[in-house]
């Protein structure tokens, strides 16, 4: 574990020995770009800060924007959001490079989903083990030979990246339902609100066009239609921990929250339910899991689903965002063979690489990382949100011993990667002090007819002191993320006639993880008869 500087005056901060510091040079001065807000939270100091942090709180638990997290002595219901109100701030041109990398690696994904289901070129060439596709998870059957609409499968795509002495590298690939871009809207709202001082130093290219790209990008691969194309954001229920961001996500678009009971097939074609009868669907945003979605052709016993919809999406008379069948490419084994789909699909080297895996379905990998679990971090390949993961250097000896038997058993459900440096910066705790905690960052990507995404991301802040568990559920927060403007423009583009709607405060509603992985839990509730309390669509 390691041991940040906690100070009470900003001015005495010193970065942690051994780790990248965002803002602060070794010596302990701030960085160029970072001293217009190093010498304001001086200013401010730790009572300002502090006071800001407790009307952050009182509005959060007003609005019902509250989390369910675990704490040193258990479980923590309804604490307030954890937004860091020091910003994390990032020049323009390392943004420009992350951007490129992203856009990089969500075409070369986009080519490996659509080659699985079609030619298995890279399989052929060598590259991927088909018998390592097939046992996947989330490989899907059920959608062979499908092409969807412009031949997008990741529309949305929220990779999760890590910044140490090195650079940035790309943690884990997520493009199956990745969560979170309501916290990146909703925390440069408060922060605007509640540290206003902070943003006269800087120019920070603006976050609040998502759902407008979004909309354009699900209306740009919906079937062609005389009329405006009719988008839904399809959601399993509100037990699901991330609904707050679904009707976020809807009201902000200006589309129908729908969930399964609000939808039907007839003749394979797509129809939501109204009180004016049935009206036509022709782009899905869905935020359910593949085996949720159509009882037909997936879980039979899914009461989330809509009977046919797989038929509708084969014969191509309504576009699904994301693709069903995409989640094969966010598997952490998969994650292994990026940067080989970059060179094999593009012909381009990675601008971004991997944290460096080892693959526990190889005799000889597993061999190597049996001895070292106690300096690896291992990962199970198909669980998301920091589920089931073991922090070697932090494991007891004890639990490390028995996860060994359990990967001698099952070696090509796991995968091992290197501990990673975690980059720090500076974070506010709740009477003010500020200390270096370790961050990530998952930007958010829309694929439509080109790539856009959205500047900076969501950036999840270890809280508690040496941790370098930034997941939520583990008492993780989050900080706005800001990237600062250098003249260029296309961050800032706006796709033509897209109205931005306001979002009224949505009261008791509880965030979640970043994970939306509860269909289950809804799909239990619905079996007692509580999926079809919702009222037709007006």
């Amino acid at each position: 574990m390691t041991e940040p500087a906690t100070v009470h005056d900003p001015s005495d901060y010193r970065p942690t020995p051994g780790y990248h510091d965002e803002v602060y040079l070794p010596d302990g001065s701030p960085r160029d770009y970072a001293r217009p807000m190093a010498e304001e939270l001086e200013r401010m100091g730790p009572e300002q800060l502090a006071a800001a942090g407790r009307r952050r709180d009182a509005i959060f638990m007003q609005q019902g924007i509250t989390f369910d997290a675990t704490g040193e002595d258990g479980p923590v219901k309804d604490r307030p959001f954890p937004l860091d109100l020091v910003p994390r701030i990032m020049p323009g041109e390392e943004w420009t490079h992350i951007k490129r990398g992203l856009a990089q690696r969500i075409r070369a994904l986009n080519h490996f989903v659509d080659d699985v289901y079609h030619g298995r070129e890279i399989v052929h060439a060598g590259i991927v083990p088909w018998n390592l596709i097939v046992s996947r998870s989330h490989f899907a059957r059920a959608v062979h030979g499908i092409r969807p609409p412009g031949g997008v499968y990741t529309h949305v795509a929220g990779c999760d990246l890590v910044r140490d002495e090195e650079g940035w590298k790309v943690l884990e690939d997520n493009v199956r339902t990745p969560s979170g871009i309501s916290y990146v809207l909703e925390n440069r709202v408060a922060m605007t609100r509640l540290v206003p001082s902070l943003f006269q130093s800087y120019r920070v290219r603006p976050v609040d066009h998502y759902p407008q790209l979004l909309l354009a990008a699900l209306r740009a691969v919906a079937p062609s239609t005389d009329d405006e194309a009719t988008v839904v954001v399809w959601t399993p229920g509100p037990l699901n921990s991330a609904y707050f961001e679904h009707a976020f996500l809807a009201r902000q678009m200006g589309v129908e929250l729908v969930e399964a009971s609000d939808l039907v097939v007839r003749d394979d074609v797509l129809y939501m339910r109204t009180t004016s009868g049935l009206r036509r669907v022709h782009s899905v945003y869905r935020r359910l899991d593949d085996d949720y979605v159509d009882p037909l052709e997936f879980r039979p016993e899914s009461l989330l689903g809509v009977p046919g919809l797989v038929r509708a999406y084969r014969a191509g008379t309504v576009a699904v965002a994301n693709a069903f069948g995409t989640g094969v490419a966010d598997d952490k084994a998969i994650y292994h063979y990026v940067p080989e789909m970059v060179k094999f699909y593009l012909g381009e080297e990675p601008i971004l690489d991997n944290v460096k895996t080892y693959l526990l379905s190889d005799p000889e990998q597993l061999e190597y990382v049996l001895p070292r679990l106690d300096q690896l971090v291992i990962k199970p390949t198909s669980e998301s949100g920091g589920k089931g993961v073991f922090i070697g250097p932090s494991t007891p000896a004890d639990e490390l011993e028995a996860l060994a038997e359990v990967l001698k058993v099952e070696p090509q459900k796991w995968i091992a990667q290197e501990v990673v440096k975690l980059s720090t910066v500076p974070t506010s705790d709740l009477d003010g002090t500020v200390a270096a905690r370790h961050v990530d960052l998952r930007p958010f990507a829309v694929f439509g007819e080109t790539i856009k995404i959205v500047p900076g991301g969501l950036t999840r802040v270890a809280m508690r002191e040496g941790s370098m568990i930034v997941n939520s559920s583990q008492g993780g927060g989050s900080k706005d993320t800001w990237v600062l403007e250098d003249g260029e423009d296309s961050d800032r583009a706006e796709p033509p006639d897209v109205v931005r709607q306001e979002l009224p405060a949505l009261p008791d509603m509880r965030y979640g993880g970043w994970s939306d992985q509860e269909q289950q839990q809804q799909q239990t509730s619905t079996e007692r008869g509580r999926a079809h309390a919702c009222p037709h669509r007006a």
